[in-house]
């Protein structure tokens, strides 16, 4: 197959909606911003947009289940203010939930970072296209070929080679 059309292959193949969040690291980022100051659930969902970057933004259904268990697990309060709304506090068992995962928001933080440069900085779009045709034909190649654990270890030993080049640079 010439380069050209595995590229077009590799361009039109259906990309597969991934998650942004592993299990259980919204709620921490949720309590990390609630621990900066008392915030309304909108606020909330522009933070969290924020930290996240590349136009993503939190819908009701994620952030109100979210802050149910964070109150659930007496992580978090509601206090009505004047005009009825709720804003939402972190209590000293949240804090040190927080305290306890501290590796884990740093983690989160850190990973969300990195997104945010590599979408917004013009110098990183030949890598994000690189990785993008990287995650394309793995999946092209799972998808439409019969995979041997010999062939499986061979591209892994590819990445990881690849990823030991890289870090030396």
């Amino acid at each position: 197959m010439p380069k050209s059309d595995l590229i077009a292959d590799i361009e039109s193949a259906a990309k597969p909606r991934k998650r942004l969040f592993e299990a259980g690291h919204m709620k921490l980022l949720v309590l990390h911003l609630i621990s900066q100051a008392p915030k309304f659930s909108y606020d909330i969902i522009k933070d969290v947009g924020a930290v996240v970057g590349g136009g993503y933004s939190p819908s009701t259904g994620t952030i109100y289940p979210t802050l149910n268990y964070l109150e659930e697990q007496h992580y978090i309060c509601a206090e009505l203010n004047a005009e009825e709304r709720k804003q939402y506090c972190i209590t000293p068992a949240g804090i040190q939930h927080l305290q306890d995962e501290q590796a884990t928001v740093e983690k989160i933080l850190c990973r969300f970072d990195t997104r945010k440069q590599i979408q917004n900085n013009e110098q990183y779009l030949d890598i994000k296209r690189a990785m993008e045709n990287l995650k394309a034909s793995l999946r092209l190649k799972i998808q439409h070929s019969e995979l041997s654990p010999e062939h499986v270890r061979e591209i892994a030993d590819k990445i990881d080679h690849a990823a030991v080049e890289i870090s030396r640079l």
